[in-house]
């Protein structure tokens, strides 16, 4: 197995530590090699780019000199960290002059020309869909999830190589490998609103509201998803959105790692779940798998 870089990002330790602790516990039991990026700083989230453009591409741009410095190719979870890492990258390649700036603020050649992958996209290469099937320990049968990708991760088009950006599918082939039955809808990519979730809270629990519809009309029972801040909107408005909301909506949101975990049967991963707003265990009894 490879080793990697790994770029855990401010939220990993912070609001979604569940998140990070078990990307990390995950790629272990796989064998995958995940070292953390030395003096990594936080990648400018949602905000940066609307203060300042340099500072938008320089605070990725220190991470990705210090993955240059490092070698090899750069592992990233978040979805926002993901694509603020791969925007950045690509603007200072093909921007010599802001090359030249960004490494004058950050004191470090910012040119990494090294990939930077997701998570999922490192565990379909290295282990294989095939031979995840045969690790799995506890098939996660009884669980209907929706895959949800949110917008980070596959805009603007050609961010997301190893997929299609429309209908993405890694996440749920990656599910059913694990014993779920994935549920199919046209939601995968829509915007939960995450950027809006302070400034316009009543945007944010319609988008929220509309997600959760489709995927309870889908025969989903809960979703899965790939990013902090997907899980956390979509976990607080779930809850606020009942005063406004058409119907009321319980549905449990994990992140994909966590399935991982269940369905690897890695000692300790229930205790992931009670970071949880909305308590999945109730699901999980339901299903045999708790």
């Amino acid at each position: 197995m490879k080793t990697y870089s790994y770029y855990p990002g401010c939220s990993q330790l912070s609001s979604a530590e569940e998140y990070g602790v078990s990307a990390l516990e995950v790629a272990d039991a796989l064998g995958i090699r995940l070292e953390t990026l030395p003096d990594w700083n936080c990648c400018g989230a949602s905000s940066a780019h609307m203060t300042n453009h340099l500072l938008a591409v320089s605070l990725p741009g220190r991470n990705l000199a210090r993955a240059r410095e490092r070698g090899g190719d750069l592992v990233v979870v978040c979805a926002a960290c993901y694509h603020n890492l791969k925007k950045a990258q690509t603007e200072i390649l093909e921007d010599e002059k802001l090359a030249r700036r960004v490494e004058a603020v950050v004191g470090a050649d910012p040119r990494f020309r090294g990939r930077i992958v997701h998570l999922l996209d490192v565990i379909a290469e290295e282990v294989g869909l095939e031979d995840l099937v045969e690790k799995v320990t506890r098939p996660l049968e009884g669980l209907k999830p929706v895959s949800y990708y949110g917008c980070l991760m596959v805009r603007p088009r050609g961010m997301i190589t190893s997929d299609d950006p429309d209908n993405p599918r890694l996440m749920d082939d990656l599910m059913t490998a694990l014993g779920a039955e994935v549920k199919n809808w046209s939601y995968k990519t829509d915007c939960c609103g995450g950027s809006l979730s302070l400034t316009r809270t009543d945007v944010v629990v319609k988008l929220v509201n509309r997600l959760f519809e489709a995927a309870e009309e889908a025969g989903g029972n809960c979703i899965v998803v790939a990013c902090p801040m997907c899980l956390a909107n979509l976990e607080m408005r779930q809850r606020e959105g009942r005063l406004s909301f058409k119907l009321e909506h319980d549905l449990p949101v994990f992140f994909f790692t966590e399935m991982l975990g269940l369905a690897l049967g890695l000692p300790g991963a229930e205790e992931w779940f009670t970071r949880h707003l909305i308590d999945p265990l109730p699901l999980l009894y339901g299903a045999g798998l708790a």
